[in-house]
């Protein structure tokens, strides 16, 4: 079916005014609503709410309102280009030959300050043996992995450009965005440098899988600029320029970008970037726990081996690890074992049922709000139910040995 070009230009105009009224700070008139005290007896009336939504709207200039959305566009492009790089990540592989066969992949990345450091995806630089950097110029540098957190999917890496750096982005508060917001994309999908790619954000606070096994991260943004392979490290900026995520995974049932990508949020880069920049790695909060998830299947399998559950939904302890933080003691782990097709589980222990008073009904939920509200030497108040009765423990947080 073909698109009537007036309707097009209308709604594009329309969004651009949009756009440049709330990004812009450009204001628009609109007839004043009187206060009570500004009401004296034989004064004109004052407009009602609804005579107000009557009123004639403004006169929006169609070519002048797209051209200030592609400049403003253009002028992001034109500031932050030069500082997101081709990420190349080389190693090398013994053919059956018992040749040395080199092994490549690319993504992309940005410059977060004036010492060299690099923002990318943990798995861009994945079994990386060497890795180069492509500035905007052509220029190409070795760099050197500085830090790296699998669970959130970040890492940095660092190059010695001295004055050939370029200027670093500075990073926007994503808990700001909005859905709808204009978003631009730029990276190297397919090896094709300095790509730009527009959208808006599509979603705020989704949980995606971690490269990391068993993990999750949240704060995500769901954006339909296109993202594509080689885009990964890449940021997500909005239209001031300044970083709202860093591009990570896209959901395609063909293999191609489908329009659905997602982007690791600014503020969660904001807290981990400078932890990889100064120990090489992030320090994840812990319960101690060895849990179970509770779902209806688990617990009708539970309940046919004979097994009392009070609640349909949880986490059940299997066991607390040996090396728990302080009050983890307080809980119970499994006090016996069944034998369940091919696997022993630890059964008895207590259920955790809420955390801080949120409630948490899988592994996922549990992950998402240590990582996203909570610190290494947080308190937390865990709602348990042990033998059919409601108990409250308070651990203190730890750092995972094994993130």
């Amino acid at each position: 079916m073909s698109k009537n070009p007036l309707r097009t230009h209308w709604y594009l105009a329309l969004v651009a005014a949009l756009l440049l009224g709330g990004v812009l700070g450009c204001r628009w008139s609109s007839p004043s609503m009187a206060t009570p005290s500004d009401v004296s007896t034989g004064s004109a009336p004052v407009i009602t709410t609804a005579e107000a939504v009557t009123a004639s709207p403004p006169v929006v200039d169609e070519s002048t309102a797209i051209s200030d959305l592609e400049a403003r566009i253009g002028g992001v492009y034109e500031a932050a280009s030069a500082s997101v790089v081709n990420i190349t990540n080389r190693s090398y592989a013994i053919s059956f030959g018992r040749m040395v066969v080199p092994q490549e992949g690319s993504g992309s990345g940005f410059v977060i300050d004036m010492q060299g450091h690099i923002v990318t995806n943990y798995h861009v630089i994945e079994g990386a043996e060497e890795l180069l950097v492509t500035l905007s110029n052509g220029t190409v540098y070795e760099a050197e992995v500085v830090g790296s957190d699998a669970a959130n999917d970040l890492a940095v890496i660092r190059i010695d450009a001295g004055a050939d750096l370029p200027a670093p982005l500075a990073l926007a508060d994503s808990d700001a965005l909005r859905v709808g917001q204009f978003v631009v994309a730029i990276g190297n999908p397919f090896g094709l440098e300095q790509t730009l790619t527009t959208g808006v954000v599509s979603a705020l606070g989704r949980v995606i899988e971690s490269p990391e096994d068993d993990r999750f991260i949240g704060e995500v943004i769901q954006t339909d600029a296109a993202i594509n392979p080689g885009n990964s490290g890449g940021p997500l900026l909005d239209l001031n320029g300044q970083v709202v995520g860093v591009n990570s995974q896209i959901v395609s049932t063909s293999g191609s970008s489908s329009g659905i990508g997602f982007a690791i949020s600014s503020n969660t880069v904001a807290r981990v970037i400078p932890e990889l920049i100064a120990r090489g790695s992030y320090p994840h909060p812990w319960l101690g726990l060895h849990l179970l998830p509770l779902t209806p299947s688990t617990a009708a399998v539970l309940r046919e081996a004979g097994i009392d559950l009070p609640v349909e939904s949880g986490l059940l302890v299997l066991e607390v690890d040996a090396n728990a933080p302080a009050g983890a003691d307080a809980i119970q782990g499994g006090d016996r074992v069944a034998r369940i097709g091919y696997y022993q589980i630890p059964l008895g222990g207590d259920i955790l049922v809420a955390i801080d008073g949120v409630t948490v009904d899988t592994y996922e939920d549990l992950t998402v709000y240590l990582e996203t509200e909570k610190t290494v030497g947080d308190m937390v108040n865990l709602t348990l139910i042990r033998n059919g009765e409601t108990i409250a423990v308070t651990v203190t947080l730890s750092e995972n040995p094994e993130a």
